[in-house]
């Protein structure tokens, strides 16, 4: 290791955002204790240049303190510093978890599954990108030639997420005009929300040592194909066996992961605004862009926002639930840790399961989709904030400040995207993701 190297601590903020401050790599060891200090008030910066009002002003700081687990050192050109990162929570100088902190709000998510069903869950992200070059011609959709127009990039990519640890899957050309994406394989709790965040800066430091960038805007362009980021999830007992399926289920679903969906199902138009909190989120949600604009939940169903998977072959431990509803502008431990409280909600109430929707939910009639307990997403940031403000259950699981804080900062976001073009927007949010 060079002397005089960085390790970036890192931590994950109401915006989805990776925020740091940098450490010498000397002082490293001596900062893994307390960490480093960071103004309450942090933790309401929108993506942009400003700061929503926020219930701390200048008073105030937590620690960002560094998980050592999450630690990553990687090396992908020689002339270039190594990206040396650390996974932080934010926490009080007592040591005790920040209620704003994104991490520790999983991590509180995870403990009460555990703790109340004796469950775990899995887990991993498709993560779709935009390449930023513009040397970087058109190709046929899904093509060799698309993937390998962009093969020295992909090349040290791959190389730099093995060397992360995430499990990389693919690494596969998409539909878009030089768009990518990443599946990374399964880990439990709150490994696989750390996971995504090492993979996001992770493509985005090899983009940049490739001299282009790699955006994960949900609408990159008022006319681009949308990135989505969806999360998939599996349940697992305490023996380590897999529990989301049951061939006599609904949808093949176990009971457990039957009333695991319907908790998530009831609350999901207020969930969105945790996991799709943008506005150029409801540019990318909505029928026909194999997104999802209905709360329908199918056997492999690409227009349902929940999707269930089976394995091709009956592996129990393939068989996964997708949510779709999902994009790169939510922090996923946010986005994680609320699904789970959805869930766990499900489980608790013994909550029916609902019915499973073989087509386009678009192609049914008003009447037919309300006989069916099919409900529109929200179709604007404003909409899905006003619904998870109305949902009772869902402002429990957080704590008032938290819903304060983000309330506000999410509603700057809306409303300062009034005063701007689509194109400007878009080009906005394909800079800051």
């Amino acid at each position: 290791m060079t002397k005089g190297e960085l390790v970036l601590l890192v931590w994950n903020d109401l915006v989805g955002l990776s925020r740091t401050r940098g450490v010498p790599l000397e002082q490293y060891e001596r900062r893994r204790r307390h960490g480093l200090g960071w103004a309450l008030a942090g933790q309401s910066l929108t993506p942009f240049e400003d700061i929503a009002p926020n219930p701390w002003g200048p008073m105030d700081e937590v620690r960002q303190v560094p998980d050592e687990a999450t630690r990553r050192r990687i090396v992908l050109k020689q002339e270039y510093p190594a990206f040396h990162v650390a996974l932080c929570n934010s926490l009080h100088a007592d040591g005790t978890p920040w209620e704003c902190c994104t991490r520790s709000f999983l991590a509180g998510a995870l403990d009460d599954l555990k703790k109340q069903t004796g469950l775990e869950v899995a887990i991993a992200y498709e993560n779709e990108f935009l390449l930023i070059d513009p040397a970087l011609e058109w190709a046929a959709p899904f093509s060799v030639d698309s993937m390998r127009r962009a093969a020295p990039f992909a090349d040290l990519c791959t190389r730099a997420l093995i060397d992360a640890g995430v499990d990389l899957e693919t690494f596969e050309p998409e539909y878009g005009v030089g768009q990518y994406e990443v599946s990374c394989g399964p880990a439990t709790g709150l490994a696989g929300a750390d996971r995504v965040v090492i993979t996001r800066e992770t493509v985005r430091e090899a983009a940049r040592q490739c001299s282009i960038a790699a955006s994960f805007s949900p609408k990159p362009a008022p006319d681009a194909v949308g990135n989505g980021c969806h999360l998939h999830l599996s349940l697992w007992d305490s023996s380590g066996n897999p529990v989301t399926a049951d061939p006599t289920g609904p949808g093949g679903l176990s009971d457990a992961a039957g009333r695991f969906v319907a908790g998530v199902h009831r609350h999901l138009r207020a969930l969105v605004a945790i996991t799709a909190p943008s506005p150029v989120s409801y540019m990318r949600l909505g029928p026909h862009h194999w997104s999802c604009g209905f709360d329908a939940v199918g056997v492999q169903n690409r227009e349902a926002a929940i999707r269930i998977c089976p394995a091709p072959d009956g592996d129990a431990a393939a068989f996964n639930i997708e949510i779709r509803s999902t994009d790169a502008t939510a922090s996923p431990y946010l986005a994680i840790g609320a699904i789970i409280r959805a869930g766990l909600e499900g489980i608790r109430a013994d909550m029916t399961p609902p019915a499973m929707v073989n087509l386009d939910p678009a192609s049914l009639s008003d009447a037919e989709r309300r006989d069916q307990g099919i409900r529109t997403l929200p179709g604007s940031l404003d909409e899905a904030l006003d619904a998870f403000q109305a949902d009772d259950s869902v402002a429990q699981w957080f704590g008032p400040v938290m819903i304060e804080a983000y309330g506000a900062l999410k509603r700057l976001e809306a409303a300062n995207a009034t005063a701007m073009s689509d194109s400007e927007l878009c080009q906005r949010y394909r800079g800051a993701y």
